[in-house]
């Protein structure tokens, strides 16, 4: 057994069955090992962007790690943007990365590169494996780390000798560690604070955005009066008719200011106090009111479930929960497509229990309040900023949930960053519906432009425009395998998502507005 199939068998051991790869000669020992050992599922993708978004999609459903396979420190840097979004995340990943062999490095080789320092600003836990009797314990290891709570990227880098040569066999599984509880005093804290009769909001972020939490949570917010709002994005949260709904801060500064006016204190509970994507002139990076206190009763790193349970003990909660019931809105029947009116659309036809990948940026400022009273799902959002993440993010939601329907709702402009992802979605025959919102423009670097008060003239005006060619999205798509059709009517873009939600594999359709 070399270091490479010790790897394999060890991470297939320790749960790790699932590996996005784009491989290079120096994973090619790890790649045969794939043949050797049975249990681990291998999903080629075509750019290294669509491999590490498509582990974070992976791990945010299937609650569990997948591992990447990435070549040196070029490959590396390729998916960085998407392990960036794991990380703001907290997605457990089990990040490979091949690299020369030990003694090659000195030669300073063409993909020579620091790897580790690569790794790290988008990894809590990295390390080297430094002979092939090590590399089963170290991927034991990686394992554990990308597993602490709330979960992590752990990089273990694999150089091409300790890949190919003997290995001792399989190591054991290291035991996880326990989540952090929030502490009892911030607990009580915060049961005062709730009793103080000050405005208050609970933010709530993590795994405190699922059903039974947010159950957990209306019962405090029916008891208290406090309302419950969410970050502006989140890895994962359930919505839908029967959900207890719960509103996201806004992303425009001006609407976040004014959405926060009211409160006098926020509680979080797994989540960071609002701030603004980015600075402006003449604008706050905070966005709560200056008078408004903010108390931290369970950090991101510590158990939020745990803490709501606790407050809703103390609280002596009612628990008989009144859940707002959301209407639909009408089914759009305009000529011409506008966000809104694919959002209606979406809210109208979404299956019971899908996923849904919302990277339709300005496209998708509606999509909240017109899906509210929608089938039951899960949105799943572009947490860390980073665009290109919504492709990716559905191949790997649909590998870990294969009897689900995945929804992608997707930017012109940020789908072509990985577009390649659909390669994969038709070669691994993927269940994955996408919605281009196709408004030929960088149509959010439009708003920024006037947002940081820019004087612009027709050279960055023509930056911002995806028309000069036009994109063909239908034609790309069939390029990759996957069918799909242009819209451009509100009845025509209904009828095809009904033809799309209805297939068993990926379908694409253009909206054009």
């Amino acid at each position: 057994m070399n270091g490479a199939e010790s790897l394999v068998r060890t991470l297939i051991d320790s749960g790790v069955d699932t590996c996005f790869t784009n491989p290079g000669t120096s994973e090619m020992h790890f790649v045969a090992a794939l043949d050797k050992v049975p249990g681990m599922r291998s999903v080629l993708g075509l750019f290294e962007g669509v491999v590490t978004g498509a582990a974070d999609g992976y791990a945010r459903m299937a609650e569990k790690p997948a591992a990447t396979l990435l070549h040196c420190g070029p490959g590396l840097a390729n998916g960085i943007a998407n392990l960036h979004n794991a990380r703001k995340a907290g997605t457990p990943v089990v990040n490979i990365v091949g690299d020369h062999a030990t003694w090659h490095v000195t030669y300073d080789a063409p993909l020579t590169a620091d790897v580790e320092g690569l790794a790290a600003p988008v990894s809590r836990w990295v390390k080297t494996s430094k002979s092939s009797r090590d590399v089963a314990k170290d991927g034991a290891a990686a394992v554990a780390a990308s597993r602490s709570y709330p979960g992590c990227v752990a990089s273990l880098i694999l150089p091409g000798d300790t890949a190919w040569e003997t290995a001792d066999g399989v190591a054991p599984r290291v035991q996880d560690c326990a989540i952090p509880e929030p502490d009892q005093l911030a607990i009580e804290a915060a049961v005062q604070r709730l009793k103080n009769g000050k405005r208050t909001a609970i933010l709530l972020g993590g795994e405190t955005l699922r059903e039974q939490p947010l159950l957990i949570a209306a019962q405090i917010s029916q008891t208290t009066g406090a309302t419950l709002l969410a970050p502006t994005a989140n890895a994962r949260m359930t919505r839908g008719a029967g959900i207890v709904p719960v509103e996201s801060v806004p992303y425009p500064v001006e609407q976040a200011l004014a959405f926060l006016a009211e409160y006098e204190q926020i509680i979080t509970v797994c989540a960071k106090a609002p701030v603004a994507f980015f600075a402006y002139p003449d604008k706050p990076s905070s966005l709560l009111p200056e008078s408004c206190s903010v108390f931290e009763v369970a950090s991101t790193e510590q158990n939020g479930v745990s803490a709501l349970k606790k407050l809703s003990l103390l609280l002596d909660v009612d628990t008989a929960v009144d859940v707002v019931v959301h209407d639909l809105p009408p089914v759009p029947t305009e000529d011409r497509i506008n966000p809104e009116v694919i959002n209606a659309v979406v809210a109208n036809r979404m299956p019971q229990n899908a996923i849904v990948i919302d990277e339709a940026i300005t496209g998708g400022r509606s999509l909240q309040a017109l899906t509210a009273g929608a089938a039951k799902h899960d949105l799943l959002q572009i947490v860390g900023g980073s665009i290109g993440i919504g492709p990716p993010l559905a191949v790997g939601a649909a590998v870990a949930c294969p009897d689900r329907k995945v929804l992608a709702l997707q930017a012109d402009g940020s789908a072509m960053y990985t577009i390649q992802a659909l390669w994969t979605q038709a070669r691994e025959e993927l269940d994955v519906t996408t919605i281009i919102y196709a408004n030929r423009a960088y149509a959010i670097l439009q708003h920024e432009l006037n947002n940081v008060g820019a004087e612009t003239g027709k050279v960055a005006e023509n930056m911002m425009r995806l028309d000069m060619p036009t994109l063909d999205f239908v034609s790309i798509a069939r390029g990759m395998g996957v069918p799909g059709e242009k819209v451009n009517t509100a009845e025509e873009l209904d009828r095809a998502v009904k033809k799309g939600l209805a297939s068993k594999g990926p379908y694409l359709i253009e909206a054009c507005y």
